[in-house]
């Protein structure tokens, strides 16, 4: 079985030997590389194109937020999950915007931390839900300016179901669920799932939710999880 190549960037080096000791425990894990500080970390990443790459917000030269929005263009499959001691809106929305697929705060148990990489290596979000709809309903007021910006100009369509199924993962539903409430099989979700990837060029459901909300694709009413 291939193991996630893993990536991590931190300026604490016993934060970067705890995190490494952590995962390579696990039997599908590999750290292929650490840095120190966020233009070691573009490097880096460029060159060993990791899986996933875990940051810190706050590094010398280049911040995570900075980093992930310039190694993200170039790979846009690759997975960035931050774990960092900030816990602010302003940040969390900077690192979506940017292409992140996960936050964690640095207090987290261990095994979340295990299982928030598994999760955005399978393309899954990791984000409390609390904080995932405060961000997305400021990323729905400023949707409107956003749509009319050449950013969002370019002519991409999904199809009726591939929004039927990125409305129920915008609501946190496995792909399992998501089978048994469109009555089609996992491995057909997971193939619509790939294709609203392609389509994006994202590598993650936080970052197609994401853009999809900025399209107007989805609304505030579509992240309830009622």
């Amino acid at each position: 079985m291939d193991k996630i190549r893993i990536f991590i960037a931190d300026d604490h080096a016993v934060v970067r030997e705890g995190t490494r000791t952590l995962l390579e425990r696990e039997n599908d894990m590999q750290v292929v590389g650490e840095a120190g500080d966020g233009e070691e970390a573009i490097r880096l990443i460029e060159r060993l194109k990791p899986d996933v790459a875990i940051l810190d917000i706050s590094m010398p030269k280049l911040s995570g937020i900075e980093v992930t929005k310039r190694v993200k263009p170039l790979l846009p499959t690759m997975a960035i999950l931050i774990l960092t001691a900030y816990d602010n809106d302003e940040y969390v929305f900077a690192l979506l915007e940017a292409g992140a697929a996960g936050y964690l705060l640095k207090d987290v148990p261990g095994r979340e931390i295990v299982d928030a990489v598994r999760s955005v290596y399978c393309g899954e979000s990791v984000l409390h839900p609390s904080i995932a709809r405060k961000v997305i309903q400021r990323a729905i007021t400023g949707s409107a300016k956003a749509a009319k910006s050449t950013e969002w100009k370019e002519e991409i369509e999904l199809s009726e179901r591939e929004i039927e199924v990125l409305k129920l993962a915008a609501k946190g539903l496995s792909n399992k669920d998501i089978a048994a409430n469109l009555d089609i099989s996992s491995r057909t979700v997971q193939g619509h799932i790939n294709k609203i990837f392609h389509k994006l060029n994202v590598g993650s459901r936080t970052e197609a939710i994401f853009q999809s909300v900025k399209r107007g694709w989805l609304s505030f009413d579509d992240l309830s999880g009622d």
